[in-house]
């Protein structure tokens, strides 16, 4: 114990005399690690270690001092390498998308697999240069770093579509009670507050009187037990309780190279029905008014083109029962065919009562960026095989014959927080409908549930969620699963609606808090830097 004691101790010491590739080496390392604490393993204890180790691997690079334009050089390549292990590590999982139809994009894996965490990296390395540009020897240095990263966060979950994906603040995802948090500040508040707490411990290092680095450590850890404190009463002061809906996900985890084979849509459809009518079971009522979900893309085929769907929809639905799925849409455009990703809610006798066609496509996916330029210089073959869709309008709340409604949210809109702000009325509850059968037994199905129950968490509102492959859960409105189907387990939930919470704070003020909050700590940060510079 007194080897590995001492053995720590010299750790700041190493990282501040690393230099050139060792010191570069040690960033990609430390953002590759900072990966552990998102799903599957939710080791969220390694951030205070991993951003010490940025906080000192930033000072023994920005100790020689050096203008402005060197600063921002030297933090924006260690921001790049320590963004780039961490979003290598944490999203490897994207290729495995390109195996599903390995003879037309296999081809394409390694190069997606890696251009992805650079280009996300970039953000990261764009928020570390800047806390670079007025970095200090001081304690603020660590609340500067943290307002650096979460506009980063911020700035890239909204340019180019956006992509908020692992946001830093998902590290303590796993703790539910810390994760409360976001119903205060949402996701980009956690981020803030993460980074600012686990780089704490860096203040170990400094040179000031140890009164002092002691009293940030206690200052880290008054606000770290705050958090828990108002998650644990946040969780344990409201009891779950349940409207009269009840509510049947259908998961029937069908292999993605299957999906949309002709010869087997006739079975997938069947096995669709069939599960919508298997006997109730659960907290379900005999009688009981009935919302059936399956996933995105449930039926192989145009719904409302194919000869005798909507009648056998009816047939299983019955008297008591709405059906709420995802279909390919398609409408007559000024070009041709228009194809949309959406959701269509059906009542028992077959009509169609609502559409949401989905408003944000996937990049490459499901559409291509700057298409006519890529076609150009011959890089369609850049497009999933899913790509053509057109864009939704606008996001809205649909309501079912019962008065329960719902913001229907397809695949990867869920990761996109603050949604429900943006709505004029609010729901009664988020239903997403998703498809990770693309991305197999990996992480990736683990991290989009996980920010899909952070949506619940910052909206107050509770989620009810269909996959085709998993992970299918209902949510309460604290981010509690109540019901959860695993990843490829064939199977129903059957269980009533949760009841939703009030507007929470988050709900209410948005991210503009503390997107204020960081560009304050900023012009903070410049101020004193100028200050410093004229004395």
């Amino acid at each position: 114990m007194n080897w590995f004691i001492e053995r720590l101790s010299m750790l700041p010491n190493t990282l501040l005399l690393a230099w050139g590739w060792q010191r570069r080496g040690l960033c990609l390392a430390c953002g590759a690690a900072t990966a552990l604490a998102l799903p599957p393993f939710h080791l969220s204890p390694v951030l205070l270690l991993t951003f010490p180790c940025l906080v000192w691997l930033l000072d023994g690079a920005l100790e020689s001092g050096g203008n402005a334009d060197r600063r921002a050089k030297t933090g924006f390549v260690l921001g790049c390498l320590f963004g780039t292990g961490y979003f290598l590590a944490s999203l490897w999982w994207i290729g495995a998308a390109f195996l599903v139809e390995a003879d037309r994009f296999a081809w394409l894996m390694p190069i997606a697999v890696l251009a992805m965490p650079v280009g996300l990296a970039l953000f990261t390395a764009i928020g570390v240069s800047l806390a670079a540009v007025f970095w200090t020897d001081r304690f603020r240095r660590i609340l500067l770093l943290a307002a650096c990263l979460t506009l980063a966060d911020w700035v890239r979950g909204h340019v180019l579509t956006g992509f908020p994906w692992n946001a830093f603040g998902y590290g303590v995802s796993g703790q539910l009670a810390l994760a409360q948090s976001a119903s205060l500040v949402g996701i980009y508040g956690l981020t803030f507050l993460v980074v600012a707490i686990a780089a704490a411990p860096a203040v170990l290092a400094d040179t000031r009187p140890v009164s002092q680095r002691l009293s940030v450590l206690a200052a880290a850890g008054a606000v770290l037990l705050v958090m828990a404190g108002y998650g644990m009463a946040r969780l344990a002061g409201t009891q779950t309780t349940f409207t009269e809906l009840d509510i049947r996900v259908v998961q029937p985890a069908i292999a993605q190279e299957d999906k949309w084979r002709p010869e087997l849509r006739d079975e997938i459809f069947q096995t669709y029905l069939d599960m919508s009518e298997a006997p109730l079971g659960g907290s379900a009522r005999v009688g009981g008014r009935r919302l059936i979900v399956w996933p995105e893309s449930a039926v192989p085929f145009l719904l409302t083109q194919e000869p005798g769907a909507l009648f056998r929809i009816s047939n299983a639905l019955g008297d008591n029962a709405e059906l709420v799925t995802g279909a390919v849409r398609a409408e007559l455009g000024a070009n041709g065919p228009e194809y949309y990703n959406s959701i269509y809610l059906i009542d028992g006798d077959g009509t169609v009562n609502g559409i949401y066609d989905k408003v944000r496509l996937v990049p490459f996916g499901e559409f291509l960026p700057l298409e006519s330029l890529l076609e150009k210089i011959g890089l369609t073959n850049l497009a999933g095989p899913l790509s053509g869709f057109h864009a939704g309008y606008q996001r809205r709340v649909l309501t079912t014959s019962e008065g329960f409604s719902f913001l229907p949210l397809i695949c990867y809109e869920i990761i996109f927080p603050g949604v429900i702000s943006r709505q004029s009325d609010r729901p009664d509850y988020i239903l997403n409908v998703t498809n990770d059968a693309w991305f197999g037994r990996t992480p990736g199905p683990l991290q989009h549930f996980m920010q899909a129950r952070m949506r619940a968490i910052e909206t107050g509102l509770p989620v009810v969620r269909a996959a085709n492959t998993g992970i299918s859960a209902v949510v309460d409105a604290k981010g509690t699963v109540l019901e959860q189907l695993e990843i490829f387990e064939k199977g129903i939930i059957d269980t009533k609606l949760p009841q939703r919470l009030g507007k929470t704070l988050y709900g209410k003020t948005g991210d503009v808090p503390i997107l204020v909050i960081s560009v304050l700590l900023v012009i903070f940060a410049a101020f004193s830097q100028y200050n410093r510079d004229s004395r």
